[in-house]
């Protein structure tokens, strides 16, 4: 069953949020999974940098994703980098709603990345993964609203 797809964002967008020295959006690889019966998609940092305990990063993946009402995209670190460094993401859990894909900054994902020990990651390394989920509603839900902002937008 496919329920979703990744695309580019427009290159316009990715440099407002892009740091010097990232590679152009549309040589950013699609996230993708690793094997046949990989759960997560793989996405890949466009910019190379280190990063120290404490420190925090973001990350300008180039990526949104489409995805049909009721799933939810979830952005983990990948299980080495955990393990090896406690690379986590600052909110623990990113949470990729199917309305963001056409929020005011196009959907882009950001991924803000902290870690317990040194870590350094190039460009082109994978870094993080997505996993697709199903969500239900509360009988009680009554919110209509229609995001019209980006990242953050929903905290009202």
């Amino acid at each position: 069953m496919t329920i979703a797809a990744f695309e580019h964002v427009s290159e316009e967008r990715y440099r407002l949020d892009a740091p010097e020295g990232t590679m152009p959006v549309e040589a950013i690889p699609l996230p993708r999974r690793g094997t046949a019966g990989s759960a997560g998609y793989d996405f890949v940092s466009p910019v190379s940098f280190s990063l120290q305990p404490g420190e925090f990063f973001t990350v300008p993946t180039g990526i949104r994703a489409r995805m049909e009402p009721g799933w939810v995209l979830l952005l983990m670190p990948r299980s080495s980098l955990g393990f090896r460094y406690g690379l986590r993401l600052a909110n623990t859990v990113g949470v990729i709603d199917s309305d963001y894909y056409g929020a005011a900054n196009e959907g882009h994902i950001q991924v803000r990345l902290t870690c317990d020990r040194p870590v350094e990651i190039r460009a082109g390394d994978r870094f993080c993964q997505g996993l697709f989920v199903p969500y239900g509603l509360a009988e009680e839900d009554d919110r209509p609203a229609l995001r019209t902002g980006g990242l953050g937008s929903t905290g009202q």
